[in-house]
C-alpha cells in the first residue's frame, strides 16, 4: 500500500516532498511523489530558481497512475503547499479518483497558508480553496495555530478557544485534526500540539528550541503524523506521542548541527540564507524509529 504525496519540491534543503517522502519511507510506507513546484531551494533563502509545475502536470501524472491500474493500492493522499488554484483543483480530483479505486483511502490535508508573525504567504485565493474545497474533503487536517484561526475565523488564545475552533473543523468533515506549533500564552518555554478525533482531544508539549523556525518542519510533521496514524490503526494518542517524539528529536539534532542556530532576519532580507537552520533528515533519521525523547499526551 502506498501514500500519494502531492507537494512542492526543492533540490537543496528540505521542504514539501523533500521533507516528507524520506521519513514516510523510513517508517515503512511506499510513497508516490507528485511535485507541484521545482525550486533550487526553499523560499526562506529570499532567492531561488525554478518554476511552479502546475495543476495540469499533477492531473497528467495521476492519469498515468490510473492507467497503470495502481490507484487501488493507495491507502492515503497527502497534500501540502498549493502554488495556485489549478493545483488545488487537481488535488481535489486526485483524491476523488483515488477514493473511486480505493474507497478506504484517507486524505490528509496540510493547509499550508502562513504562520504567526509572518502572516499569509500564499496567493489570495488559496485560503478559500482550503476552506471550501479541500478541508471538507479531508479525513485528517494538520494546520498550525495561525492556519487554524485562518480556517475558522476564531481566536485560539486559550485551550477552550482552540477546542471550539477544532470542533468547528470537525463539523466541516475531517474526523482528525492535528494543530501544530500551538502556543498557550507567551514566553512559556514550551510549544505544543493538539490532536482531536472522536475519542477526545489530546495535548502534548515539548521545550521550545531557541530557533525562529526550520523550513519544512510542518511538512515533516504532517508526513510523520500520517505515517504513524496508519501504523497504529488510528490510535490518536499513540500517534501524537510517536510523532512528537520523532519530530522533536529531528528538530533538536538539526538545531545542534546548525552552524548558526538563530535565524537572521537581516540575512533573509538580503537573500543570502546565512543563519538558516536546515533539517538534518539523514543524520537524524534514527529519531523516526528510535527517538531520544518521550513525551506523554494528556487527554483534555
Amino acid at each position: 500500500m502506498a501514500i500519494l504525496s502531492i507537494q512542492s519540491h526543492v533540490v537543496y534543503g528540505y521542504a514539501g516532498n523533500t521533507a516528507a517522502v524520506f521519513p514516510m519511507q523510513r517508517l515503512g510506507r511506499e510513497v508516490w511523489a507528485v511535485n507541484t513546484v521545482e525550486f533550487s531551494n526553499h523560499t526562506g533563502y529570499g532567492a531561488w530558481t525554478g518554476k511552479v509545475l502546475g495543476g495540469e502536470l499533477v492531473s497528467d501524472l495521476v492519469n498515468g497512475l490510473e492507467e497503470r491500474g495502481v490507484l487501488s493500492g493507495c491507502e492515503a493522499v497527502l497534500s501540502g503547499y498549493l502554488g495556485d488554484a489549478a493545483v488545488a483543483r487537481a488535488v481535489t480530483s486526485a483524491v476523488q479518483r483515488v477514493r473511486s479505486a480505493a474507497p478506504a483511502a484517507l486524505y490528509c490535508c496540510d493547509p499550508v497558508m502562513g504562520d504567526v508573525g509572518r502572516g499569509f504567504y500564499v496567493k489570495p485565493d488559496i485560503p478559500d480553496m482550503f476552506r471550501n474545497e479541500l478541508v471538507p474533503l479531508a479525513d485528517i487536517i494538520t494546520p498550525n495555530q495561525f492556519e487554524l484561526e485562518a480556517l475558522t475565523g476564531m481566536d485560539t488564545l486559550s485551550i477552550d478557544d482552540a477546542r471550539r475552533a477544532v470542533d468547528s473543523i470537525h463539523e466541516k468533515g475531517p474526523g482528525v485534526v492535528l494543530v501544530t506549533s500551538y502556543r498557550l500564552g507567551h514566553n512559556s518555554g514550551q510549544i505544543g500540539m493538539l490532536a482531536s478525533d472522536k475519542t477526545g482531544v489530546y495535548s502534548i508539549s515539548t521545550p521550545e528550541l531557541p530557533i525562529t523556525g526550520i523550513a519544512g518542519s510542518g511538512d515533516l510533521t504532517a508526513a510523520v503524523f500520517l505515517s504513524f496514524y496508519l501504523n497504529t490503526n488510528g490510535d490518536i494518542k499513540k500517534t501524537l506521542e510517536l510523532c512528537t517524539d520523532s519530530v522533536f528529536g529531528i528538530m533538536e539534532l538539526s538545531w545542534q548541527a546548525s552552524p548558526a542556530p538563530n535565524l537572521s532576519a537581516i540575512s533573509l532580507a538580503q537573500g543570502s540564507g546565512a543563519g538558516i537552520t536546515e533539517l538534518r533528515l539523514i543524520q537524524a533519521q534514527g529519531e523516526l524509529d528510535s527517538p531520544s525523547h518521550f513525551f506523554e499526551a494528556q487527554k483534555l
